[in-house]
């Protein structure tokens, strides 16, 4: 395969992953990863591309924490109990599989609703939490595109040099 079929593959292919970041049914900055690295299979690894996957892989293990860390975060300063965090996760899994492309947060979402309704019987407090988790999420995704956005421009960078 020639350097300009692998760099236009790898393109798609990483701007697939920047759409993941923002679609949930598609994978994201992990499909944006695997594609650099098999890049660098395709064309070959030299200084700038080991240089590239570095940052490539640091930018990836952040937004993969940033996707965890923030929800949580929010959940947790919000004062939902690790019960109703369960619940979320439990809906979550429920939900990428019954709702297609949206249904991982809204499973989410419902299922810390439903978790906190439980553990504290007031609907108030669980809208509170669950209001924050949402915000949670969406910072999140957010920070997981510009990231995204990041690794699509250093990866830009090193597929000029090889193309050029």
């Amino acid at each position: 395969m020639s350097d300009e079929v692998a760099t236009v593959l790898v393109l798609l292919a990483m701007l697939v992953g920047l759409v993941g970041t923002l679609v949930p049914i598609l994978p994201g900055v992990a499909l944006m990863w695997v594609a650099a690295v098999a890049y660098g299979f395709a064309v070959g690894f030299d200084v700038l591309a080991i240089v590239v996957l570095v940052a490539v892989t640091a930018l990836t293990t952040g937004a993969i924490v940033v996707g965890v860390a923030l929800p949580k975060r929010a959940a947790t300063a919000s004062g939902a109990s690790t019960r109703s965090q369960l619940a979320a996760a439990i809906g979550a899994v429920i939900g990428f599989f019954v709702i297609p492309i949206v249904g991982l947060v809204v499973g989410a979402l419902v299922g810390l609703g439903i978790g906190e309704y439980a553990e504290k019987r007031d609907w108030p407090a669980a809208r509170a939490s669950t209001i924050a988790v949402a915000k949670g999420f969406g910072v999140s995704t957010l920070l997981q595109f510009a990231i995204g956005f990041v690794i699509l421009g250093v990866w830009i960078v090193w597929a000029q040099a090889v193309i050029w």
